[in-house]
């Protein structure tokens, strides 16, 4: 343990009193000599403030008779408290001042060092005791372990190969890679020989600890970690309780993980429908497609169930939770709705793991207590990587146990093991393990003083654009509330919003979101999800004359060094995280407003976009006003928001399971089909446009005159991209030839079919 790494605050400032500064000064040196580093400061005033920016300190020691008065010294030591529970805090004092000590500050404090008594020998080397023990405790289960490990020096004769890093070292190209991560991130990527960190397979040692750990934090009965993203976690649920031709229950906003899920399990799905508004906006499930009444319509009505089937179990749902706008289940009521007809309930919260940590989100979010312990178990997975902090591909999968079923860890664990490494990254374990140690000993403040900054983000974004409406002139919106409790979003206080879930649960007659027949207390908007809104439709779908399509927008903010997290036609997402700084938040409504400006003075292109010009010359002579101008007269020309509507509210007929039609890839029963020829055809694989990325036709889904909006929307976007050229949609399941100059798309169909001529 390196404690030159955990620095000790001292809060002092110069004594008139020659004794107390030479003294302060043995204690300060011997400190250092003890390989404590101190950082000096003589505001009291912004030690709270240092503390936040600087999370390595690990304890403020702090002078009673410095130069501030002693309600100010109060003030901060209970306001360090209150902010940093297991920081600590130290008082420096003569022992005569001892008595005068208020209650407040002895209740706050760890420990009280007299310097006309104690030796500066004894001082030092218990507040040196005191950070060590503090630094472990910031160690997690796995992680501590592995830092122990690394600092044994051992000679490895396992793998990998690159032996602690010394391997690389051999090469000039290894040696630029070694020099780049460093010598403990090599010397940390160990292999599975090694039993002192126990096993990721069998749940073992540190590892095992740090899953148990991290059950406990996340409210969960089991807890796994999956090192491969959440698409394996989701593979993995389904392939432990789903098998062939089971029935299963899943929303089609689903992640394509999911589909590949059905595809694995040679599951036959229904599909639960979301709504939409007249933005585009994916909206939730309706309860009415949850209930048993509705299950059994759709068994009878599925062409791939036969009647023999169906009076089968429905086995696995699949929910997405949140959405991609931020939109949350009240889960106590899906479970209720759900639970009386499906054996397992999956909740895929892959960008909202940070639940459990703020009330906010309370009854919301898979895990949630539940005082009705009559459920089905429940599954969550969660894309530890995205929202939390933890490496790329670190995930976990989440299970509470049923009220008659408890998922037997033995029989779980061969489903884990089938989709798990032999070799896993022992680095990516301790960003979980670390990830899992940040959230329980910090993550309601983390979460809450992040959800405080998203709020005022958003309240900025409101009150710029109100300033702009006064004047006749237009500015980006937001999709949130306009009011709370009478009171206009922007003028509430934010730790009014911080603090009340009802500010941000959806009322079903408000007009802001858009959604009909909304149900009372079942959606919440998450405040760190922020949908901003462009120019160029109205709430009801109508089209303005002008508008400004939300991929220019995204464009102009990736040449600003600001990345979207999604965009659609008229909305863009960004993700409010951890991560994010007030410099972030500025530089983002800089880059929004210089995008005003340049809008309104129709700057040229060869400004703005010079990258357009060499793609096509039918940019020459445009400005960004123009662009603008071209590509909303184009989704308004095609009526584009309605046909995509159509495209993803009217399911294509099933005719095989999903599984059925991958299989006749991997036999190459397959071949690539124009879309002008795709009509009554069966593409083979999923077609999934990018946005909103949830398909619009699965594997065995027929093309034919029911699901011609799906062709017309497919026809729009092909069209879309020969008039814009590069502005390409992302399409999983559609490649493209340039026949006579033109982009055309095809797909993957089965050969020998052509149902309905």
């Amino acid at each position: 343990m390196n404690l030159t790494e955990w620095p000790l605050l001292v809060v002092a400032d110069h004594h008139k009193d020659e004794f107390e500064k030479e003294r302060l000064g043995e204690l300060i040196q011997q400190l250092k000599k003890d390989n404590i580093t101190v950082i000096p400061s003589i505001n009291i005033e912004h030690i709270v403030d240092l503390c936040a920016s600087q999370r390595d300190i690990s304890g403020v020691l702090i002078d009673i008779n410095m130069n501030a008065s002693r309600a100010s010294i109060l003030e901060a030591v209970v306001a360090l408290r209150k902010r940093f529970p297991r920081l600590n805090i130290f008082i420096l004092a003569e022992k005569s001042s001892a008595e005068e000590l208020p209650t407040e500050i002895l209740e706050s404090t760890n420990g009280f060092y007299w310097l006309d008594d104690d030796t500066v020998t004894f001082m030092a080397g218990r507040l040196s005791h005191l950070i060590k023990e503090y630094a472990e405790s910031n160690y997690g289960p796995f992680f501590k372990g592995l830092v122990n490990y690394v600092n044994e020096y051992k000679y490895a004769w396992h793998t990998p190969g690159h032996m602690g890093g010394e391997g690389f070292k051999k090469s000039p190209a290894g040696t630029a890679l070694y020099n780049f991560f460093g010598e403990n991130t090599l010397r940390s990527d160990l292999s599975i020989s090694v039993p002192d960190l126990g096993s990721l397979l069998d749940h073992s040692g540190p590892i095992g600890d740090s899953e148990k750990f991290a059950s406990d934090t996340f409210n969960s009965d089991q807890t796994y970690y999956i090192l491969n993203g959440t698409s394996t976690v989701n593979q993995v649920i389904w392939r432990s309780q789903v098998s062939r031709d089971d029935l299963a229950l899943v929303d089609r906003n689903c992640h394509k993980s999911l589909n590949y899920a059905m595809v694995i399990t040679n599951a036959k799905p229904m599909y639960m429908m979301p709504r939409r508004n007249a933005l585009g906006i994916i909206g939730p499930v309706k309860m009415t497609e949850m209930t048993e009444m509705t299950s059994l319509h759709k068994k009878s009505a599925s062409p791939i169930i036969s009647e023999e089937e169906l009076g089968k179990d429905i086995v696995m749902s699949a929910l997405t939770n949140s959405t991609y706008d931020g939109l949350a289940y009240n889960v106590r009521k899906v479970k209720k709705e759900l639970g009386n007809h499906v054996n397992y309930i999956h909740f895929d919260e892959a960008w909202y793991a940070y639940a459990r940590f703020h009330p906010i989100y309370d009854g919301f979010y898979g895990m949630t207590p539940d005082e009705n312990k009559e459920h089905p178990p429940v599954f969550t997975s969660h894309s530890t990587h995205k929202l939390l902090n933890a490496f790329s591909q670190g995930s976990m999968l989440h299970i509470k146990n049923g009220d008659k079923e408890t998922i037997v860890p033995d029989e779980f664990n061969e489903a884990y093991m089938m989709h798990a490494s032999t070799s896993p990254n022992y680095p990516m374990i301790a960003s979980l393990d670390v990830s899992t140690k940040m959230m329980h000993d910090n993550g309601v403040q983390m979460s809450h003083d992040n959800i405080l900054d998203a709020i005022e983000l958003r309240q900025k974004m409101v009150r710029i654009q109100k300033e702009f409406l006064q004047k006749g002139e237009w500015f980006f919106g937001m999709w949130q509330p306009t009011e709370y409790k009478g009171e206009a979003f922007d003028s509430v206080s934010k730790n009014t919003l911080a603090e009340n879930q009802d500010a941000w649960v959806l009322q079903p007659n408000a007009k802001w979101h858009g959604f009909e027949d909304l149900e009372e207390d079942f959606i919440l908007l998450d405040p760190i999800k922020l949908t901003f809104t462009t120019p160029g439709v109205e709430a009801d779908g109508t089209y303005t004359e002008n508008g400004i399509p939300a991929g220019i927008v995204a464009d102009y903010l990736m040449n600003k060094g600001i990345v979207t997290e999604k965009t659609d036609t008229y909305s863009f997402l960004m993700l409010h995280s951890f991560g994010t700084s007030k410099g972030k938040q500025g530089e983002l409504l800089s880059a929004l407003l210089n995008f005003k400006k340049d809008y309104d003075n129709n700057t040229s292109l060869e400004v703005v976009f010079p990258n357009l010009l060499e793609e096509s010359d039918k940019y020459q002579g445009m400005g960004l006003k123009d662009l603008c101008d071209a590509m909303h007269h184009f989704y308004k020309e095609n009526n584009f928001l309605a046909e995509m509507q159509k495209a993803f509210e009217n399911l294509p007929e099933q005719t095989m399971k999903p599984a059925d039609a991958y299989e006749q890839v991997v036999r190459k029963n397959v071949e690539y089909t124009y879309l002008e020829d795709m009509m009554n055809k069966i593409p083979a694989v999923m077609i999934v446009p990018y946005p909103p990325g949830i398909p619009v036709m699965m594997g065995g889904e027929i093309l034919n005159d029911a699901s011609k909006a799906v062709y017309n929307y497919l026809s729009i976007l092909e069209k879309y991209e020969n008039t814009f050229p590069g502005y390409e949609k992302d399409i999983h399941g559609v490649e493209r030839d340039i026949v006579d100059g033109k982009i055309k798309y095809k797909t993957l169909c089965i050969k020998e079919t052509n149902l309905g001529e």
